[in-house]
This record gives structure tokens, sequence and C-alpha cells, in this order.
């Protein structure tokens, strides 16, 4: 009795330690039951090996068993797999599509280069009058909030403005940017910080690069997934360069004070 209720303590002790690891490394909940499940199995098979000997079935009696533990199986694996996460087939199927569509020169037909350009001066005169209104004595939301102002694209602005402000709030839902960023308070899982001030702290040129190279750039208090790379170096290949160009024109708009998106370090 003492042997079994040693194995019964290790094995809770494994399954704790599987459990809490992997809520520590972030996996899924799902992933964190089956570690655990597999702790128990394997306590149940030690605590077997210590069972007294039983006489083996033969015959029908036999045969039922084979076939009664075949089913049990079959039934354990079907409710497992159905934890999992499900995906949409026709869902990834219309992003991919929505990627790859025109990825020769998606932008051309609006003179993306021009409207760029514009949005960039707009940002830079934005980013001289804050400074100038911080230098005699305004207040800081005030001088983001000009800067807004003098950056954004108007509502009643060229076409170009639009497509340009449309496109990159579309590649930030093609490309699940929110899996791990929170923006106007959605999204986000914590794995990287919000943005709605990204644009007072990075101009469109660098929140294109680190989109492109997330090494370029570290966020403060995420240097362990800095470090471990959980930002994915895939966009440079799934986007074009115009389209990033678009993503990073839209989150340069972002510039609210009132949050405290980290101060991104540069890094290379």
């Amino acid at each position: 009795m003492g042997k079994a209720i040693l194995k019964v303590v290790v094995g809770l002790v494994v399954a704790a330690g599987l459990w809490f690891g992997a809520m520590a490394m972030e996996f899924p909940p799902v992933f964190q039951l089956t570690f655990v499940t597999f702790a128990v199995i394997g306590t149940l098979v030690f605590l077997m090996l210590d069972a007294p000997q039983i006489n083996a079935p033969s015959g029908w009696a036999a045969f039922v068993s084979v076939i009664g533990f075949y089913i049990v199986l079959c039934f354990g694996y079907g409710a497992t797999a159905s934890l999992w996460p499900q995906f949409e087939t026709g869902d990834e199927q219309e992003k991919i599509a929505k990627i790859l569509e025109g990825k020769e020169n998606p932008l051309d037909p609006w003179n993306a280069d021009e409207v760029i350009k514009r949005i960039k001066e707009l940002d830079e005169k934005g980013q001289m009058l804050s400074e100038r209104i911080k230098a005699l004595g305004g207040d800081q939301p005030l001088a983001a909030t000009v800067a807004v102002v003098a950056s954004a694209p108007k509502a009643g602005g060229s076409e170009g403005s639009g497509d340009v402000m449309k496109i990159g709030e579309e590649q930030w839902q093609l490309q699940e940017c929110y899996n791990c960023h929170k923006i106007r308070g959605e999204g986000g899982k914590k794995r990287g910080p919000e943005l709605d001030n990204i644009g007072s702290l990075l101009t469109v040129e660098e929140i294109k690069e680190k989109i492109f190279d997330p090494k370029s750039f570290m966020a403060e208090g995420f240097e362990k997934e800095w470090e471990k790379g959980r930002m994915p170096d895939k966009f440079k290949d799934v986007m074009s360069d115009a389209e990033g160009m678009a993503l990073a024109t839209w989150l340069s708009t972002f510039k609210n004070t009132a949050v405290a998106t980290p101060k991104p370090i540069k890094k290379k």
C-alpha cells in the first residue's frame, strides 16, 4: 500500500508540474489538459504493475474484452480530438486568397507612393507642431491631439488616402495582428504590447521596419518575448512592400497618449 501511495504522490507532482509549466509557457488550455492526462495515465499504468495477477480470459471472453477495449480507445481518441481548436476551411481559404490576390502590384491604381509621401509630410508637421506646443508650456495630451489631427487622413480627403487606410486596416485583419496586439481595446493575448500610441513613438518607416524585421526594435517590458522571437519573421514574405507601408501608415495614426504603449528600443 505504501508503494502505491508513493506512486500516486509522484504522479500528482508530475501532473502539477506539467500543468503549471504549460501555463508558464502559454500553452492553450487543451494542451495543458493533455499533458496532465498523460501524467494520470502514466500513474495508472505504474499502479497496475503492482496489481495482483488475474487469470487471462480465453475464447469469447477474450474476444469481447478486445472489442470492448477497442471501442473505449476509439471513443477516447474521438472525444480528445473534439477538444482541439477547429478551423473553418472556407474562412482560411478566403484569407489566403485575399493575401495572394494581386500580389504583383496591388496598390498601383491610386499612386501609393504619392499618397504615402503626403502622409509622411503631414506626420512630420504634426510632430513639429507638437514640440512647439510643448515648448510653449502646452500639456502633452493637447500636443498629441493636434499631432493626430494633423497626420490622420481626413474623411473628405483624396480617394487615395482612404485606400491607404483601408488597405492598412485590412492587412491588420488579414495578417491576424490582433492575436498578439491590442488596439482600441480589442484583440491581444499579452504576447505583444498595446499599440494605441505607437504613432507617437515610431515613424512610419520605423513601424514598417519592425513589421518586416521583428528584431529591429524591442518594446520595454517585452524582453523575454523579443529574445524568444515571439513576433514571427514572415511578414516580409507574405506582404508586399506597399502593403507593409500601408499597414505602417495606418498604425502611425494611433497616437492616444492615454494608453501606455511601451517605449520601443532600437536593436539594429
